[in-house]
């Protein structure tokens, strides 16, 4: 490719809506342009990253066994009836109607129409297993789009489904995406790491996130380096403390710490540990229609609420954090100091493993500007009923027992899900067996966030010029920038045949032939990320050399002409 024949659209600054990394570098290199909140143009350096994305996904794909389709962006809504998803989903899904009035929905993703295909195409246990994917165009109304790529309304996604015969054949296609993601990622040639989590919205049994690892990343990663545990945050146990709980010590009091409504606060005045305070939060349980349960939640003070543990607690369905006035209504004060002890009405507590250990705490009084301190259990209260509520913190024990956990920063990029007959039972897609008896196909979900990819990889691979493309995924593995291709023959002629001998071995080259100056044609190359640099100027081909830099490279390298193709293809292992 030759600049001048391609479309390059630089900018010096980042226009001031441009909020993290990725999304300003991107918009500054030219390979996005917004068109409204959420949804962005990929101009054509932006989509030839895209493109070597998709035909590494494609690639793997097909190794992997699965069959590419290509399922519609628009679906009708009793697909989504069927399962229950067109009310489940909210107002993330995006809904409209055609001229008959008739109701769609603008696909956030496909498990609706593949298992549509499923059940009307597959008869005969001889037909599975089998696995579709396909990349397409979703929609996702998000509330507040953010972060360009990272998270928008409209982006690009591979979505695979597998169907089996039964629970074993599952977990065999299952284990053989978890392979693919992970043959996929490392060509990607980023940094990444596959986590247990939780299933969500998508429904089923076990699955695993793939996250890029990045300091900028929204999700907390938990692992063990001495071992092989790793979950995302809200899937990761945390296990119960070792040891008893002691006997007290101190007498029940009321003390006073006007003012004083968070834990922390409360500490300093009372010059005692944070974990020596135990953190009340309220929460409205939907038990009935127009009837909901107060439920009093207990952490110790130096801990975080888990809101998807407590929402797979029995007997808790949906829930809401409490309103003011069901707080003061439930226990005669406002929140800051609530707790467990003469509430003004029965409410159900739950107390985290690390809670129930403690003893001579101090919690709210629910009184105003008052807490007790010296509070035990059973001697004050009775011991409520103990769960794992909260968030893993560094240092925890590993939950299986080789280690203690560490936590970092990661991008989810994919998500594969063991969905069983979460779909298939509702649209009752059924496969005969060898008796001939009907029997619920078992199915598998596996998706790729396509676009999401090229800002997971900038987040993770920048510095203060741009970025730092991955040579597999960058818009162009070589840029050759000649000093002075418009004035120098002997530069245009070299330039020209070093060209094409690397389009003849197959390097995705580009040529800068625009006459920029040497200082603006590699700063652009720099924004933009393109992983090698060729510069050919009068002086070195004097020498018979020319000068290579990787983009991480701090100097430039002598490299002999007649030797700059074996270079190049031994630096890109072609």
């Amino acid at each position: 490719m030759r600049a001048s024949q391609f479309f390059i659209s630089t900018l010096k600054e980042a226009p001031s809506d441009a909020e993290i990394v990725s999304h300003k570098l991107m918009l500054r290199a030219g390979m996005i342009k917004r068109l409204g909140s959420g949804i962005y143009t990929y101009m054509p350096m932006g989509l030839r990253v895209i493109r070597k994305v998709e035909g590494i996904v494609r690639q793997e794909m097909d190794k992997a066994g699965a069959i590419e389709m290509l399922m519609p962006l628009v679906q009708p809504a009793e697909l989504w009836q069927e399962t229950g998803r067109w009310d489940k989903m909210g107002p993330e899904l995006m809904r409209v109607k055609d001229r008959h009035g008739r109701d769609f929905a603008i696909q956030p993703t496909s498990e609706e129409v593949v298992t549509d295909v499923a059940r009307s195409e597959i008869k005969s246990y001889r037909q599975l297993p089998v696995n579709f994917y396909h990349i397409q165009t979703k929609f996702r109304d998000e509330r507040r789009p953010r972060f360009g790529l990272m998270r928008g309304r409209e982006f690009t996604m591979k979505d695979a489904y597998s169907f089996d015969r039964d629970v074993e054949g599952l977990r065999v296609s299952y284990q053989n995406m978890v392979d693919a993601y992970t043959r996929i990622f490392h060509r990607f040639g980023l940094k990444f790491r596959a986590v247990a989590a939780d299933n969500g919205a998508i429904g089923g049994s076990g699955s695993q996130e793939f996250h890029v690892i990045a300091d900028t990343g929204e999700d907390a990663l938990v692992y063990c380096p001495t071992s092989d545990y790793a979950a995302n945050m809200e899937a990761a146990e945390a296990m119960p403390p070792a040891g008893k709980r002691t006997d007290p010590q101190t007498a029940l009091s009321l003390t006073a710490t006007p003012g004083k409504q968070r834990c922390e606060d409360v500490a300093a005045l009372l010059n005692i540990a944070l974990t020596k305070m135990v953190k009340s939060i309220v929460i409205s349980v939907e038990v009935a229609e127009e009837k909901r349960e107060i439920w009093l939640l207990l952490l110790r003070g130096d801990h975080d609420l888990n809101e998807v543990k407590v929402g797979k607690l029995p007997g808790i369905g949906p829930f809401r954090f409490a309103s003011e006035s069901e707080i003061v209504q439930a226990f005669g004060t406002p929140p800051g100091y609530i707790g467990p002890i003469k509430t003004k009405q029965p409410v159900k507590i739950i107390a985290d493993h690390s809670v129930a250990i403690m003893s001579d705490f101090v919690c709210g009084a629910n009184q105003e500007d008052f807490h007790y301190t010296g509070a035990n259990w059973e001697r004050d209260l009775p011991l409520a009923q103990i769960a794992d509520i909260r968030n893993v913190v560094a240092g925890d024990p590993s939950p299986d027992g080789k280690g203690v956990l560490e936590i970092q920063r990661g991008i989810e990029v994919g998500h594969v899900f063991q969905l069983g007959t979460r779909y298939s039972e509702d649209m009752k897609a059924t496969y005969l067996d060898e008796s001939g008896k009907p029997q619920l196909m078992q199915m598998g979900c596996y998706g790729i966030g396509v676009t999401r990819i090229l800002g997971a990889a900038i987040e993770q691979n920048f510095d203060a010029k741009g970025i730092i493309w991955p040579a597999s995924i960058a818009p162009f593995e070589v840029v050759l920038c000649p000093m002075g291709y418009d004035r120098s023959e002997a530069v245009q002629a070299e330039t020209n045949k070093l060209y094409a001998a690397l389009k003849e071995a197959g390097v995705d080259v580009m040529l800068d032939d625009r006459g920029e100056r040497p200082g603006a044609m590699f700063a652009d190359w720099e924004l933009i990320g393109v992983p090698h640099r060729i510069v050919i100027g009068e002086r070195s081909l004097k020498e018979g050399m020319l000068e290579y830099q990787g983009r991480r490279d701090e100097a430039a390298t002598p490299v002999a002409l007649a030797e700059m193709v074996a270079f190049i293809k031994q630096r890109l292992a072609l």
